[in-house]
């Protein structure tokens, strides 16, 4: 029991030692993330649909 009160005084120690970010950069690199899956995800489905044609076209 000793060992787990250790380990999360730890923890609570390295919590303290921590630097969080800011809201402004917090928020400025939520946005880089949103927009980085967003143009992936377009990305993927624009592959995604030309190889679902070549295949129709080879098949038919």
């Amino acid at each position: 029991m000793e060992r787990i009160a250790d380990f999360f005084r730890g923890v609570a120690r390295e919590m303290r030692k921590t630097s969080w970010p800011k809201r402004e950069e917090l928020v400025k690199s939520t946005i880089t993330v949103m927009v980085t899956v967003v143009i992936m995800m377009v990305f993927f489905a624009i592959i995604d649909l030309g190889f679902s044609e070549l295949i129709r076209l080879v098949i038919e």
